[in-house]
């Protein structure tokens, strides 16, 4: 069996915003004091929809690196790459692309509701097509079991474990398979051989997936070579030796993170602070964000829940200060500006170690590119494990 391994990425599309740290960042700070976690700079990615305007991408990758370890990603837990600098993704996407259905591809959700988004960019190229099934080959490449994602994102995570159980029930079927299967659990006591094929019958004749979880729990304590680990794992699961591992998903919350203007934090509004802006500057933007268009007066009462601000505050504000806020501006004891004081006071308390992180990067960027270079040389050493067994189930030498 695999170790527990969490993979995530992000397309470098510029400077990060409030938003990212509280709906990914934040979160990838956490998971990388639980779990081995490989966080990737997503560049092929940016090219499915930036072929034609790629000059960005490489300076825009380097900046949201910075970003990255500004929020307090430690590469000292975390394993940081840039996509491109590892090749096996390629390999696995190409080797991927002779097996999987053309129709697999057409019906992600987010296909058409992408071209839909992009209707000024030509969008007909295989590059965009075939997006679902690199984002599969990050995830299959490091046979990670894990991956952080929203709810939208969970027909990516089931595309790929589709893609997994296809690629292992075609090129799983080594030689003398079954025979091998039978040889190994022949080596078992007869307790663990009865659980084992007592849950394996549960899980295929009635989809009891925790049958199937308890059964590779089990395989993991047994003394077994790793090979007949694997081929056991594949006959629980009704293909043959596992050599991709099917990924599962660790559901992220919705960033509570809004925009300037009350709506979700994106650049696409123009509603953003940036992760590292400056004080000035993040002072002047919410100081002048739009309030309860009620209170047009200062002696007029408010109400907060028709206010940007006021959601803001649930954000980075303690109890005490939004039953002010609520109080105040209900009773119009208190103006605008008075309430968005504490706002302001937050976002730059929750800059501060960002900017001190960020700027030892700045002034030393070697520093960064060494983080980098080593972060692909890890990664490169798990994509080539991988690799090698893709190549020998398909029949390719290893070179």
């Amino acid at each position: 069996m695999y170790a527990e391994r969490v993979l995530s990425g992000m397309r470098p599309t510029g400077a990060l915003h409030l938003g990212h740290y509280h709906g990914v960042l934040k979160n990838w700070v956490k998971l990388q004091n639980e779990y081995p976690c490989l966080f990737f700079v997503a560049d092929w990615h940016a090219l499915t929809t930036q072929y034609d305007d790629p000059q960005s991408i490489e300076q825009s990758s380097w900046n949201m690196l910075i970003d990255w370890l500004a929020a307090g990603v430690d590469p000292e837990r975390a394993t940081l790459f840039i996509q491109s600098q590892v090749p096996e993704h390629a390999e696995l996407h190409l080797l991927m692309s002779m097996m999987t259905p053309l129709g697999w591809l057409e019906r992600v959700p987010t296909y058409k509701d992408q071209q839909e988004k992009l209707a000024g960019k030509d969008l007909t190229t295989y590059g965009f097509l075939g997006y679902p099934l690199l984002m599969s080959a990050d995830i299959l490449i490091y046979r990670a079991d894990k991956v952080p994602v929203g709810e939208d994102q969970i027909p990516h995570v089931e595309f790929t474990r589709e893609l997994a159980r296809r690629f292992n029930h075609m090129y799983g079927r080594e030689p003398g398979f079954e025979e091998k299967v039978e040889a190994a659990l022949a080596r078992l006591n007869s307790k663990n051989r009865r659980s084992l094929k007592d849950a394996r019958t549960r899980f295929q004749q009635n989809g009891e997936r925790e049958a199937l979880a308890r059964a590779k729990a089990l395989l993991g304590e047994l003394d077994l070579a790793a090979d007949d680990r694997e081929r056991l794992a594949g006959w629980l699961e009704g293909t043959g030796k596992t050599i991709l591992v099917e990924p599962g998903y660790l559901l992220t919350e919705e960033s509570k993170m809004t925009g300037l203007d009350g709506e979700k934090m994106s650049k696409s509004y123009g509603n953003t602070i940036a992760l590292r802006e400056s004080a000035e500057s993040v002072t002047k933007k919410i100081r002048t964000m739009p309030t309860d268009p009620s209170r047009i007066r200062r002696n007029d009462p408010g109400e907060p829940d028709r206010c940007p601000v006021w959601q803001l505050h649930q954000v980075y504000s303690d109890a005490a200060t939004k039953e002010w806020a609520q109080q105040g501006c209900r009773s119009a004891g208190i103006g605008c500006l008075d309430c968005k004081q504490p706002v302001i006071d937050g976002i730059l308390r929750e800059q501060g170690p960002m900017r001190e992180r960020a700027q030892i990067y700045l002034d030393h960027p070697a520093l960064l590119r060494d983080i980098v270079a080593a972060g692909r040389d890890k990664a490169r050493q798990l994509a080539g494990e991988t690799m090698r067994d893709v190549r020998a189930a398909m029949g390719l030498t290893s070179g």
